[in-house]
């Protein structure tokens, strides 16, 4: 089934297609979620929360307006930041614990051969179109998409007109896009 296809028996109630769908993308997800939120315990939250809403708002999804991966990197990146956010209004909770062995050991049990060549395909097709953009609009989207922060908090940070960065940033995903469609 396509991922497409998946969402629709979710929407429909389907437990396996969401297993499925979790299958294919959860490295993904992951992936996303620790680098934005820096701790293997959060990013864990994260990919839960990713797919508890993709349970539940699987009727939402709209192809027309992005890939189903899209759909998951959005979702992602918007629950990271939550969690960074929620985390900055707990300070106490900021004790950061080492997650490589434990990472190790998710990456060893959790992918067959097959499914870890094809997310490195996914991510080494994703490296190259972003080493295609200027290097002004890859910078505005690790700021966005990595570190979470605003087009407004870019803007201050990187002392340039907000119109700009909200254009460099669209004029990148568009390009990003039309990349990886093909």
């Amino acid at each position: 089934m396509s991922d497409a296809q998946l969402i629709s028996a979710i929407a429909a109630g389907d437990a396996d297609a969401l297993g499925r769908l979790y299958d294919a993308h959860a490295a993904m997800v992951f992936g996303l979620a620790k680098r934005i939120v820096g701790r293997l315990e959060d990013a864990e939250e994260v990919v839960q929360a990713v797919f508890s809403q993709i349970w539940r708002d699987a009727a939402r999804y709209e192809p027309s307006r992005a890939t189903v991966a899209g759909w998951l990197v959005m979702l992602t990146r918007t629950r990271a930041i939550d969690k960074l956010r929620a985390r900055t209004a707990r300070p106490d909770a900021n004790q950061l614990v080492d997650p490589a062995p434990i990472l190790e050991r998710r990456l060893s049990d959790a992918a067959t051969p097959e499914a870890l060549v094809l997310t490195h395909a996914d991510a080494a097709r994703v490296n190259a179109a972003l080493e295609g953009l200027p290097p002004e609009q890859r910078r505005f989207l690790d700021l966005a998409y990595f570190q979470g922060l605003s087009q407004s908090e870019i803007a201050e940070q990187t002392q340039t007109p907000l119109g700009t960065v909200k254009t460099r940033m669209r004029t990148a995903l568009q390009t990003l896009r039309a990349a990886l469609s093909t």
